[in-house]
């Protein structure tokens, strides 16, 4: 992901400022530092970890929230003492609640980041959770469920109900993407098998 070797650290504190952005929105989440034993948790856990100057120690963004911000990309800058790090945020970033450490909104959403919150139900079940009920009762429940929305999406796209037709549409996507998880593949796979079949019909 990045040649650690090549950062520059400053030689004073030996650390590094991280900008957090999010990869599906582009907004600008928050800064924070890292020292080289952050990055290297960083990289490992797939979660970005700082280097609390107030503490004294490491920490995990999402350790107390569970808010975590799931690394997809870190970038170095042109002068190499700066990183860019792209992730997927499972909530609210800033300790205030708000989305971001600069008090903007990035209520947009996406199936990436549906995707990852199931992933995380998946990994963190949460009691009362609809999604770790789901995946309690196992394999042939969540399949039963997609066939269940799809028959019913179907029902629906016979009348002129607008409203109800993207409703069962959403459940339907919601359940296929629990389907996806469940058995360890993701919406990008599917991407791209779509994407060989689209260039292989242009050959």
């Amino acid at each position: 992901m990045i040649d650690i070797t090549s950062i520059q650290f400053d030689k004073a504190t030996g650390l590094v400022p991280g900008i957090v952005q999010d990869k599906d929105t582009g907004k600008v989440l928050m800064l924070g530092y890292l020292n080289q034993e952050a990055l290297l948790k960083t990289l490992e856990d797939k979660r970005v970890t700082f280097y609390s100057r107030s503490k004294k120690r490491l920490w995990t963004k999402g350790e107390t929230s569970r808010n975590y911000l799931e690394v997809d990309e870190i970038l170095l800058d042109c002068d190499q003492d700066a990183l860019l790090i792209k992730v997927h945020p499972l909530g609210p970033v800033c300790h205030t609640g708000t989305d971001t450490c600069f008090n903007e909104s990035n209520s947009e959403f996406s199936l990436n980041k549906l995707e990852e919150v199931i992933r995380e139900r998946i990994n963190n079940p949460v009691e009362g959770s609809y999604t770790a009920k789901l995946l309690k009762e196992g394999i042939n429940k969540i399949a039963q469920k997609v066939g269940e929305e799809a028959v019913e999406l179907v029902i629906e796209s016979k009348d002129e109900n607008k409203e109800r037709l993207l409703n069962e549409a959403a459940d339907l996507m919601y359940h296929y993407l629990l389907l996806l998880a469940a058995k360890d593949s993701s919406l990008k796979e599917v991407v791209n098998v779509l994407q060989q079949r689209h260039e292989k019909s242009k050959s």
